[in-house]
């Protein structure tokens, strides 16, 4: 083995010899168990969330594997419409054209022709990560066969009754020309206005005053709304106000939708233009005025002067016309919630128009009933409530997309406007005996979602009854975002219920955000982006700021994300390897909605990989070319680190099958580190080197024993390292395989636990740390023989100090040992306690006294003069309020520690100053 650990030279070794020999496909033995991946869009790049949910899979699927399971984790990308349509407009843009210039058809073969360009990045990244995905069987949403599906599913539910098409409010991208889904929008706040507008009573008698941050959309106000209780308009309701700008009266209504409350209480209602508004216009059976074209400028349902303006341009002559009729009582600044489309950056317009609608009722009544029969199970469980609220609130799902790529919508119209829908062309003329009657297909694509919510089963070949639908569908589990539990997992039900008539999954894994060090959610414009590839490969300083501030959507800020950069990273990023990543991402999986990802976990865990390293060199350099066969007697501390491991064994095994990853990383690390590197490595070096040949070859046998099943247990979290290492283990044990990932998972056996021999080691470690802590409050160096002084032990402590003496003069240098005769007093000495026993270590002629004390003080007057300096800091508002949380709590930590350290110190001194 090389003396260092080097990830690189391993990682990728070890990736194309599982990929080359057929590793990661079903073995076609064993119980199924099938994970999908969640498709990421095919031009993108693995981001830290795809990272931690792709480490989380393959922990699933590997351990799995190795528990005989035929395991497939299907991989596959998505094909998403409208980003990958809008990355080939930009790059068209550069040539100064538009998709219109190529028409569709050359367009498309542009867009085919960038995923062949572009499509591989992601899965060269899985690779790197160490997927181990069956890529025999890799899908996207566009193949023949998925889009065989795609056309089906409407088909079907066409002729159900379940998808129709209709007049509806939809969210609309004027900058895209087309609907997006309620996920493409995004909602912030945004400093805005409040204008409050005269509405002239019909009659001549005064005036409604309505509050809107709208004020362009009031050219197509149908009404105005009150509360059916409030006493200051009842006598209004059923009259008319003259609307502004206009020749148009309007009736006032009655609703129970208004807040007498807010603003005036007066709503103006524009049914065309606004969601809920659109809601109250179908109740009172009002007009739809709908006065924006499809890039949001005025159209002809406006007045001449306003007619093609932008709808901001509108908003400010609107504004300035209504000042000038002094209809415009005041205009008062006010925060609201700006719908912005997530590619484009546009803001949002409800829109009116003529969409294709999946009837989504009658389907949620059915994801609905299989969650609360507990035919799916949510992980966190409180996730299921967040599921029966939006299936218990369902709208129709819109699903065309007013673009070119994507599945097109199957259905054809003649001259006079007949729907016809069907597989393809040809079934519709001869189902519908058409000849050759001139038809055109819909230009419209399906939403993307369409197809992503038959992703369990169409990759599995569905229309067709194929032998892996038959095996893998329902599939085991489903790992992804809390984000997307409404737009893809819901309708991943609705659909695998509807035509597989079975639930798509039995568990659903909801994992938290990633987000940076400080709780920022990672993004380009906030320049906190880490790429998973960065901190595997590393990335000196220089690269890192231009990949950071490249293709920024506000270049002013690329000044602010290079100096955060340069002050954050200032030697760039190191290299980690894939393995201390995967193992960072595992002990971040814990059950809340944030996962803080800090660099000090990564270098933590990439020194993790380096201690199993070492151990397992030193345990080769005592096991190669040794006896390993015949007559051993094992000692109480191998008997020790074999019962360990089956507690460490069940928490990690009962910790993945709860899919708490958390604290099967913890058990892991502990183990390794904890006991067998600090502990049994080090208390087996006494019967290599004292024991007979009997209790050596026990020895040799629970260091190589153990280490390769550790390798197995960590192999679902840290697979590159541990195959490496275990090709080592496998030639000194004997053991056959080819691979650790088929080898088999270590199971637990209860009849290694050994209750005697815990106890046993559990009071060595005692009386051993009891000593080393003795050391360093009294700043003994850690060489120096110690004598040692023992009161009050039992008779089996009085055996356990004999039976351990050559381990208690090897670990704690205890040069002498010596029992307190009855009635003897005690000498002045630093005490330890090991359950009754007295440890007592005479200071006298040990340490010097006054140089020890002069220490103390010098330590206790700096702790003295940095505390009022952290109180100060706590006590200022200012910085308890503007400071960032975690920078406030990590003060607080530091004030309670130098009070602990200060009362720690004095009663120290006090106790030298006695000697």
């Amino acid at each position: 083995m090389e003396k260092t650990y080097d990830p690189h030279k391993i990682e990728q070794h070890w990736y194309k010899i599982w990929e080359e020999s057929g590793y990661f496909a079903p073995s076609g033995k064993g119980e199924p168990y099938c994970i999908m991946i969640p498709p990421p869009n095919v031009t993108g790049s693995l981001h830290m969330g795809h990272a931690f949910q792709d480490t989380i899979m393959d922990a699933l699927t590997r351990y799995h594997r190795m528990r005989g399971f035929n395991t497939l984790w299907q991989p596959g990308t998505d094909h998403a419409g409208i980003a990958t349509q809008m990355v080939v407009e930009r790059l068209l843009e550069r040539e100064g054209k538009t998709r219109h210039d190529l028409g569709r058809e050359k367009f498309l073969e542009k867009v085919w022709e960038w995923k062949a360009h572009s499509g591989g990045t992601i899965t060269r990244q899985l690779r790197r990560l160490g997927a181990s995905v069956d890529w025999s069987r890799e899908r996207f949403t566009m193949d023949e066969g998925l889009s065989r599906a795609v056309r089906e599913v409407f088909v079907r539910l066409y002729e159900e009754g379940l998808i129709y098409r209709g007049k509806r409010l939809v969210n609309w991208d004027p900058v895209l020309h087309t609907a997006v889904s309620d996920l493409e929008v995004i909602a912030e706040e945004e400093k805005g206005h409040l204008w409050h507008i005269r509405y002239p009573l019909a009659d001549g008698s005064g005036h409604l005053v309505v509050a809107t941050t709208r004020p362009e959309t009031m050219l197509g106000d149908v009404a105005v709304a009150v509360h059916p209780e409030d006493e200051r308009y009842r006598h209004l309701i059923g009259k008319a106000v003259r609307l502004p700008l206009t020749d148009r009266e309007i009736p006032i209504i009655a609703d129970d939708y208004v807040d007498p409350e807010f603003g005036t209480g007066c709503v103006k209602i524009t049914p065309a233009h606004d969601f809920n508004d659109y809601e109250v216009g179908r109740r009172h059976d009002l007009p739809q005025i709908n006065i924006f074209t499809p890039d949001a400028r005025l159209n002809d349902n406006a007045p001449p002067r306003y007619r093609g303006l932008d709808r901001f341009e509108a908003r400010r002559k609107i504004v300035a016309d209504l000042e000038k009729l002094g209809l415009l009582e005041r205009i008062e600044d006010h925060v609201l919630k700006v719908p912005r489309g997530d590619r484009s950056g546009a803001v949002i317009e409800p829109y009116l128009t003529d969409q294709w609608f999946v009837k989504a009722g009658p389907l949620a009544e059915e994801a609905l009933r299989v969650v609360k029969e507990g035919r799916i199970r949510f992980i966190p469980e409180n996730w299921t409530k967040t599921y029966y609220q939006w299936l218990e609130n369902i709208e129709d799902w819109c699903i065309s997309r007013q673009i070119w790529w994507g599945h097109r919508i199957p259905a054809w119209y003649d001259a006079d406007g007949n729907i016809y829908v069907g597989r393809s062309e040809a079934e519709v003329r001869e189902k519908h005996h058409l000849g050759d009657r001139p038809l055109k297909q819909d230009e419209d694509v399906l939403d993307t979602w369409f197809s992503s919510a038959l992703w369990p089963f169409s990759t599995l070949g569905w229309p067709d009854k194929t032998p892996e639908l038959e095996t893998f569908y329902p599939t085991s589990v489903l790992v992804t975002g809390f984000d997307i539990i409404f737009f893809w997992v819901a309708r991943m039900v609705m659909m695998g219920q509807k035509f597989m008539n079975d639930v798509p999954f039995r568990d659903v894994y909801i994992h938290g955000l990633v987000r940076d060090a400080h709780g920022q959610k990672m993004s380009k414009s906030k320049g906190n982006v880490l790429d998973p590839l960065d901190l595997i490969d590393g990335i000196d300083l220089e690269s890192l700021v231009k990949k950071r501030t490249a293709g920024l959507m506000q270049p002013q800020m690329a000044r602010q994300i290079e100096q955060q950069t340069r002050k954050e990273f200032p030697g760039g990023i190191p290299s980690y390897g894939a393995d201390a990543l995967r193992f960072t991402f595992a002990a971040l999986a814990t059950t809340g909605r944030d996962i803080r990802f800090d660099l000090g976990r990564i270098e933590g865990y990439r020194n993790f990989c380096n201690k199993l390293w070492n151990a397992a060199r030193y345990v080769f350099m005592n096991t190669e070319n040794q006896d390993l066969e015949g007559e051993a007697e094992p000692t109480p501390v191998d008997r020790w680190i074999r019962s360990r491991f089956q507690q460490a064994l069940e928490t990690v095994i009962e910790s993945i099958e709860s899919y708490r990853f958390d604290l099967a990383a913890q058990a892991t690390y502990e183990f390794l580190w904890d006991e067998y590197c600090d502990w049994y490595l080090e208390l087996a070096k006494v019967s290599l080197a004292e024991g007979t040949p009997a209790q050596q070859r026990a020895t040799r046998q629970t260091l190589i024993e153990v280490l390769e099943a550790f390798l197995r247990l960590a192999h679902p979290i840290i697979p590159f390292i541990t195959e490496e290492i275990w090709q080592k283990a496998r030639d000194i044990t004997g053991i056959d395989g080819d691979t650790i990932m088929l080898q088999p998972f270590p199971l637990p056996d209860e009849t290694r636990i050994d209750t005697e021999a815990e106890s046993e080691v559990a009071w060595l470690q005692q009386f051993i740390l009891g000593l080393r802590r003795i050391r360093g409050e009294m700043n003994i160096a850690p060489g120096k023989p110690l004598p040692v002084v023992l009161q009050d032990g039992s008779r089996d402590d009085r055996e356990r100090v004999e039976r351990w003496r050559p381990y208690l003069e090897r670990f704690a240098r205890v040069e002498s040992v010596r029992w307190l005769e009855a009635g003897e007093t005690p000498p002045e000495a630093a005490i330890a306690l090991v359950d009754e026993l007295k440890i007592l270590i005479p200071l006298a002629g040990l340490i010097d006294k006054e140089a020890e004390l002069q220490r103390l003080a010098k330590e206790i007057t700096r702790i003295e003069k940095e505390l009022p300096r952290v109180e100060g800091k706590l006590k200022n508002p200012k910085f308890v309020e503007k400071a960032p949380a975690e920078v406030v709590e990590k003060e607080r930590q530091k004030l309670m520690d130098l009070k602990s350290r200060l009362m720690q110190l004095r009663k120290q001194k006090a106790r030298i100053a006695s000697l």
